[in-house]
């Protein structure tokens, strides 16, 4: 088909993108199975129902040659004899050959984190909230903090880059976060929730960093960093209003719905976090109070929605520092 039936000249929304998103769930289904091949037809499908020139549709491209070279991969269950020649180092060397895919993935989205502050905007009013928070909990605090928000944006800015959507690079408010504004309106409500939950999975991932650095070096502000973020994360999942939660919840049926009402009143019982009471009160009112439930819901929204939470309920628990070890960090500014 001609690029002009694939997409609005006007508004540039995808005429397939009810298709596209179904072939993609059907190939990350073909590679959580280690099925290479069935995974890249599906995306060669996909690639037939986009522009050419489309961002998303040479995302695709990287990552079906990617697929090629894991397909290539010799399959072995044994570890090749070099590895037991060379002691412990082999078995280093093999298990950073065995999980390369998630090496190359994270250096792919550091550079990604890398060049979005290139924008002149986006560094001149984060360093206007590094200051803000700098100035009520010390240097280390502000920056560490407004990075995590960084993080936390950029994943919106990512998941609307693979989805081929237009948007602004991040602005931050001090004192009130940051946010992306979009040039282009997603094409449906599932596509919506994965750009919504894009951010808290990406600032998920932001709190992990400051935990693992806290175990590794005893420094209490690397947990601090690491409660912090993933409670700001966890504020953006409440499912109302234009919230990264409210987002996800619109592509989610009243069982689905249901059932992270149940898990948020389990998690506050089991995490003694009035957080999450905050957050079934939003999820009770978008289950009882609106009529907004799509007829079918989406499982893998479900899915990423129950295990964020999950997440931030264990990062929070194991991340809380002691009222002494609280005071110390905020008065230490220098």
């Amino acid at each position: 088909m001609a690029d002009a039936d694939l997409a609005c000249r006007e508004c540039h929304q995808l005429r397939f993108a009810a298709q596209l998103e179904d072939l993609a769930q059907q190939a990350r289904a073909k590679e959580a199975a280690s099925e290479w091949t069935g995974a890249s037809e599906l995306w060669r499908q996909a690639l037939e129902l986009l522009p050419a020139d489309a961002a998303q549709a040479q995302s695709i491209r990287d990552h079906v040659a990617g697929l090629g070279a894991q397909a290539a991969l010799p399959k072995a269950n044994a570890a090749p004899n070099w590895t037991k020649k060379l002691g412990p180092l082999g078995a280093v060397i093999a298990l950073l050959l065995k999980f390369k895919t998630l090496v190359l993935i994270a250096l792919t989205k550091a550079k990604f984190l890398i060049f979005g502050l290139a924008k002149l905007k986006t560094l001149l009013s984060m360093f206007a909230s590094m200051g803000f928070y700098w100035a009520l909990y010390g240097w280390r605090f502000g920056v560490g903090f407004v990075l995590g928000i960084y993080v936390h944006e950029m994943g919106h800015v990512w998941a609307l880059k693979r989805f081929g959507l237009r948007a602004s690079s991040p602005m931050f408010i001090p004192g009130f976060g940051a946010f992306v504004s979009l040039y282009d309106s997603p094409p449906n409500v599932g596509i919506d929730a994965r750009i919504g939950l894009a951010g808290p999975s990406w600032g998920a991932g932001a709190a992990i960093v400051f935990y693992l650095a806290g175990l590794a070096t005893g420094d209490g502000i690397w947990m601090a960093l690491a409660n912090a973020t993933a409670y700001i994360n966890l504020f953006n999942l409440t499912p109302v209003w234009q919230l990264d939660g409210g987002r996800g919840f619109r592509a989610l049926d009243r069982q689905q719905r249901m059932l992270l009402l149940g898990l948020m009143l389990l998690l506050a019982w089991v995490a003694s976090s009035g957080w999450f009471v905050i957050l079934a009160l939003g999820a009770a009112y978008r289950i009882f109070m609106t009529k907004d439930q799509p007829q079918a819901g989406d499982r893998g929204v479900l899915m990423e929605f129950a295990g964020l939470l999950i997440l931030f309920a264990a990062l929070m628990a194991f991340s809380r520092l002691p009222a002494e070890a609280v005071h110390a960090a905020r008065t230490s500014h220098f």
